[in-house]
């Protein structure tokens, strides 16, 4: 692979991975929300989840590609309607310690991203526009959807910092702040689906 490719897939991936999605918002709303020691459950789920899609989206680009649309035009529509419920979720959130187990947990953050077509488009994107022509081998298409998956992870940590740092604002101001978290949820859903 030639480094211009390399460095053009690097630069894709974190940008990319850093501009507003259904983890990133969800974990900086958990965070100002909750705070970060009970939001940390949630965080591992959104994380571990991330490497779960990749390492799927390296078996679809690998071996199911002639499914692969379908795959996605039905993904595309289940991820709308749950980013969809996240928007109205953060809309109507209020600051609180209560529940915050329920609502910050593992399994919660885990499966967002199996409906998080963002990450999706992310990982087969990169690979089919960047790798494939180069290398197809499953190992390396692993590989790479491994490095896409970590920078996505250090994004989100990212955003989570931002979250703690302005915890205290998002206190005194979390209405507004929460509806534009919804309306940048909506702006996901709008570029998913046109």
């Amino acid at each position: 692979m030639p480094m211009a490719v390399l460095s053009n897939f690097l630069i894709y991936c974190v940008v990319n991975a850093f501009t507003p999605g259904p983890g990133n918002i969800l974990a900086l709303n958990t965070v100002t929300n909750y705070g970060y020691k009970k939001g940390k459950p949630l965080f591992f789920g959104i994380f571990a989840g991330y490497y779960v899609v990749q390492i799927l989206c390296a078996i679809f680009v690998y071996g199911v590609n002639s499914l692969l649309p379908n795959v996605m035009k039905v993904m595309k529509y289940i991820g709308a309607t749950y980013i969809l419920w996240l928007a109205i979720h953060i809309v109507f959130s209020k600051p609180s310690t209560e529940n915050a187990e329920q609502s910050a947990s593992f399994l919660k953050g885990f499966m967002l991203q199996f409906v998080n077509v963002k990450i999706y488009m992310f990982g087969v994107t990169a690979l089919t526009g960047y790798v494939v022509g180069y290398m197809s081998s499953f190992p390396v298409l692993l590989f790479f959807e491994l490095v896409i998956a970590t920078i996505g992870t250090i994004a989100t940590c990212t955003w989570i910092g931002l979250g703690v740092l302005i915890q205290k604002f998002y206190l005194r101001h979390f209405r507004v702040i929460n509806i534009i978290l919804a309306l940048t949820l909506l702006e996901c859903i709008w570029g998913m689906l046109r």
